[in-house]
């Protein structure tokens, strides 16, 4: 092997340990960190069941790429899975925070933990594409590789013991703790319509008057 081709190997192996060992336990991290933001603003009482419902379909946008990506060969439909979920996630993640800021108090350290689950999946997809690049080209009908929409085996698969890892991590930390608090606000109120404004925004935003 001579020195570019080491140099490309390196940047490839660099990049999966970046993805699995930094990008996931963040999105990990911060999803846990606004499971408590959430339950120590009361949500159960202030913007209720929609909103935590809202939560379980943003974790189901970025958890079905992340599972996809731990057993499946990323080729031109895992990307587009990818992109797919990025983007709707992108969208519910706008309305959540519509819908919850007149209800309850979404503070400043609330705000940046949103900015960085907002992040992550980024970071995440950008990672895929640069390891797949010639796949990602494929998929829009650039490069000289045809686009793999097929579901097979990942060619270079993580040892069981990381994806177990992954999956424990995500079981014990995003998916019990969100479920502790659709369970919570169900039993204050179960149906999913929307919570009344109060009076006055939990969330007060600046306003300008005339000059």
């Amino acid at each position: 092997m001579n020195r570019e081709a080491r140099r490309h190997a390196g940047v490839d192996d660099a990049t999966r340990r970046i993805l699995v060992g930094f990008v996931v336990p963040l999105w990990i991290g911060t999803g846990l960190a606004d499971w408590w933001l959430h339950r120590r603003s009361g949500i159960e009482s202030t913007a209720g069941t929609r909103e935590s419902v809202i939560h379980a379909v943003m974790l189901t946008e970025a958890g079905f790429p992340v599972v996809l990506g731990l057993f499946c060969q990323v080729d031109a439909g895992v990307l587009a899975w990818a992109l797919l979920g990025l983007c709707a996630h992108q969208a519910t993640a706008f309305w959540d925070v519509a819908y919850a800021e007149e209800r309850r108090r979404v503070t400043t350290t609330e705000q940046h933990v949103h900015s960085l689950l907002e992040t992550v999946p980024l970071m995440a997809v950008l990672s895929l594409t640069a390891l797949h690049w010639d796949q990602a080209l494929a998929l829009f009908g650039r490069g000289p590789a045809r686009p793999d929409f097929s579901l097979r085996p990942k060619a270079r698969p993580l040892s069981g013991r990381a994806r177990a890892g992954v999956l424990a991590s995500v079981a014990l930390c995003i998916a019990v703790p969100y479920a502790e608090e659709l369970w919570r606000c169900a039993r204050v109120d179960p149906s999913l319509a929307s919570r009344p404004r109060p009076p006055l925004p939990a969330t007060p935003t600046l306003r300008i008057g005339n000059a």
